[in-house]
């Protein structure tokens, strides 16, 4: 299966994952008595939202070249992440908001019962972040790890909300406002997740250089190409789900331009053979220097 195949199935998994448990969050919130709960349900609402956002990019980014972009589409992957990471914050906010309300807000105590329900939507969420995430890693794509996030802060919110009835039905009387405590507690979480997602993609925009772990495999690959003695520079941006490379590789000063050439070309089929990741391979040769 592709990577654009995968990744799109992953993004299917968390829009109807995300319904439904919205649905339900919202159903328990609101008969339970579990403020807590309903923003809960605030959040997996986004969430639905974020996860089609997510679903458009993937498709998107996945285009092939065109005349207007030689290199593909990739660069709205990490755009769409940034829309992710503002719905992210988003619910944080109105999570935050809520709590502050509902605090101040003389209310009943939750019922029990909302706490099998949590407890069940915190090991949904926990796999369901296990399972996106492990798909993020193996496609590359960023703004999957950005849905991935999403299912780890809904599964922070619903941990927060659980401790918070539990504190609440515990003490009784008085500490109504437990979960919304909780809630509150667990916006700032959500906040701290947006950032670890945002910096990522910030820096694939702007080409950081976070890939060391790739230039060491593509110089062992490199010279396991006859007549390639070595490499010199080895640039790498991530464009989407793939990585695009400029390589200098040092050949003998004395072969033929025509001999040069189809090394280069050698050493870019070895490559693209040994790395499904990489996209654009780019090989500048340079002759040593006896």
């Amino acid at each position: 299966m592709s990577n654009e195949k995968t990744a799109i199935n992953a993004t299917y998994f968390s829009i109807i994952g995300n319904t439904v448990l919205a649905f339900i969050k919202g159903l328990a919130g609101f008969f339970g008595n579990s403020y807590a709960l309903i923003a809960d349900a605030i959040e997996s609402t986004t969430d639905i939202f974020a996860s089609f956002l997510v679903l458009f990019g993937i498709k998107y980014s996945n285009r092939p070249p065109d005349e207007n972009h030689p290199y593909g589409h990739g660069r709205a992957e990490p755009l769409i992440t940034f829309l992710v990471v503002g719905f992210l914050i988003t619910s944080a906010i109105v999570i935050a908001y809520n709590s502050v309300l509902n605090i101040l807000t003389p209310h009943l105590l939750p019922k029990p019962w909302t706490l099998i329900v949590l407890g069940a939507i915190i090991i949904w969420k926990e796999y369901s972040y296990r399972l996106v995430i492990k798909k993020s890693i193996l496609t590359n794509s960023s703004s999957l790890k950005a849905d991935a996030w999403h299912h780890r802060s809904d599964a922070i919110t619903s941990v927060a909300a659980f401790l918070g009835i539990s504190i609440a039905l515990f003490l009784g009387n008085g500490y109504e406002a437990a979960d919304d405590w909780a809630a509150l507690f667990a916006s700032g979480f959500i906040v701290y997740n947006s950032y670890k997602i945002f910096r990522p993609a910030l820096g694939e925009i702007m080409d950081e250089h976070l890939y060391d772990d790739l230039i060491s495999q593509i110089r062992i690959i490199s010279l396991q190409v006859r007549g390639i003695l070595n490499t010199e520079k080895c640039f790498i941006r991530k464009v989407g789900m793939q990585f695009h490379v400029d390589l200098h590789a040092t050949v003998n000063s004395t072969i033929t331009v025509k001999e040069g050439h189809d090394l280069a070309h050698q050493l870019k089929d070895r490559l693209l053979e040994k790395i499904p990741a990489l996209g654009n391979v780019l090989i500048h040769i340079e002759p040593n220097e006896e």
